[in-house]
């Protein structure tokens, strides 16, 4: 069986938002029973260097829409990067997932030697379809969700493996 651009980028990227959402929805409960001030949680980092957890979220939603339209040829949505409370994460979360359910795989489907070129700080970098999803995008979005599960961990949330994993299939 082959694997194609579609299967390994839209239903991967909407299990790992989803994901995400549910570990939020956990941090959040558990901001309300300790009476903890949720801005606490969202504005937390691993290292004062590091971005804290709304900005990871920003980022992971960034990587995700993005791959999928520069994968189908169309320009993604911009966000503001305004969110600053679990339900405005999590709204956001939804509406990211909402545009990536929005494509078919006829449009992903076949964008592996697709050139796409990331204007980048240092200077633009070239990919292809399948080296931007596979060495580009996955290990970038991945970061970012575990980045943003790892602050919540560090920070007292009970969350373990099999929330950040999700439900198997």
């Amino acid at each position: 069986m082959t694997l194609s651009m579609y299967q390994a980028s839209v239903p991967v990227l909407v299990r790992g938002l989803t994901n995400l959402k549910t570990i939020l929805g956990k941090a959040q409960a558990h901001a309300a029973e300790k009476q903890i001030d949720q801005a606490a949680f969202v504005s937390a980092r691993l290292f004062p260097d590091m971005l804290p957890l709304n900005r990871q979220v920003h980022i992971a939603t960034d990587t995700a829409k993005g791959c999928v339209a520069r994968l189908a040829g169309v320009d993604a949505p911009k966000f503001e990067d305004v969110e600053v409370t679990f339900d405005e994460l999590c709204e956001r979360l939804d509406k990211t997932i909402a545009y990536l359910k929005e494509f078919t795989p006829a449009q992903v489907d076949g964008s592996e030697e697709r050139n796409i070129v990331l204007k980048m700080r240092s200077g633009p970098i070239e990919f292809t379809g399948s080296s931007y999803l596979l060495y580009f995008v996955m290990p970038n979005f991945y970061f970012h969700v575990t980045t943003a599960y790892d602050i919540l961990r560090h920070n007292g949330v009970d969350i373990g493996k099999l929330d950040y994993l999700g439900k198997s299939n």
